[in-house]
């Protein structure tokens, strides 16, 4: 019998990859947006056309109540999120309201459905801020040092509270940081591969960047995707690091990605320390050795074919945006 999966978050980076990794599997994929209207399948990947889209919002119950209704999940992601870490400050309260209530009023709908959907909740590796080792595991001590982290820390108790306390079948990602070229350039990752495109090209001489010494696991957005399955897969459900074990500086980032085009990033970088967050976390490098026993998960793109792919297609945007 056909599945049928709810993912909330739908037409973000992670959303869009794992609705086509779905669709492959034969899923029946449904999608939460928060607004129908502002929605064009054109600029969606040609896999949505087999996609039902729903609207509803994190922040309001009755929304979730008729999306979960109309979809029937065997299966549900939530991978809504604000999940921008130096605007979090900025933005506490919706931050928890989305992140953090969002997904309580998420569970609350399901269990008053009395339906049984295995559900995936999207976590971070902020959980861990000031982490007392590295590399953190699933009983690393969570330490979050931004509203974003600790929204996401919030999320983690609230799931084992209902596994423990409703029998519900929910599992948990700890997501390392993972990108692509569908990834924000609001985003570290995809500013810089922009950044370097555009330099390249001509159409912009200088990349101003924050800290470049800060230290992350950076991994790739369509290997994660697979791991989020994998975890409803499962004959019990558990929290997973998902990350690639391995920890690059920022620098060793932007160096990969101005030799992919031949140039120095010493030429066109330059550093604004107003860019620096607010309190930056200590290393944090996953150790992805439960999701490697138990889910039989690795990731298959290393750091630096994922500097590459984002160059290349930032080149390739560029140059497409530039032509008459």
């Amino acid at each position: 019998m056909q599945k049928s999966a709810l993912i909330t978050g739908i037409t973000g980076q992670d959303g869009t990859y794992l609705a086509e990794f779905l669709i492959e599997k034969g899923y029946n994929v449904h999608g939460l947006v928060r607004n129908l209207s502002t929605i064009s399948r054109e600029t969606l990947p040609s896999a949505f056309s087999d996609v039902d889209l729903i609207e509803g919002d994190l922040r309001n119950e009755e929304s979730l109540r008729k999306a979960v209704s109309q979809s029937i999940p065997d299966e549900i992601y939530n991978l809504a999120a604000h999940t921008n870490v130096a605007t979090s400050w900025d933005e506490s309260t919706n931050v928890i309201d989305i992140n953090s209530l969002g997904f309580a009023r998420l569970l609350n709908v399901i269990r008053e459905s009395k339906r049984e959907p295995r559900i995936f909740q999207a976590s971070s590796c902020q959980v861990f801020g000031l982490a007392d080792e590295s590399p953190q595991n699933e009983n690393t001590e969570f330490r979050p040092q931004n509203p974003y982290g600790a929204s996401k820390a919030f999320t983690q108790f609230l799931s084992k509270s209902f596994r423990d306390s409703h029998h519900m079948f929910i599992s948990t990602g700890i997501l390392y940081n993972h990108d692509s070229e569908r990834r924000g350039t609001q985003f570290f990752t995809r500013k810089v591969s922009n950044g370097v495109a555009k330099i390249y090209l001509g159409s912009e001489k200088e990349l101003i960047l924050g800290n470049l010494q800060s230290e992350r696991d950076w991994g790739y957005a369509k290997d994660f995707v697979k791991a989020m399955w994998l975890t409803l897969q499962q004959e019990n459900p558990g929290d997973f690091i998902v990350s690639t074990g391995e920890s690059h500086t920022a620098e060793e980032y932007v160096k990969l990605a101005f030799e992919s085009v031949s140039l120095d990033w010493r030429d066109y970088v330059k550093t604004d320390p107003g860019l620096f967050r607010h309190a930056e976390p200590n290393p944090l490098c996953g150790d992805p050795t439960k999701a490697k026993n138990l889910l039989g998960w690795e990731p298959e793109t290393k750091f630096n074919d994922l500097v590459r792919i984002m160059i290349q297609a930032d080149l390739q945007q560029c140059i497409e945006s530039s032509s008459p």
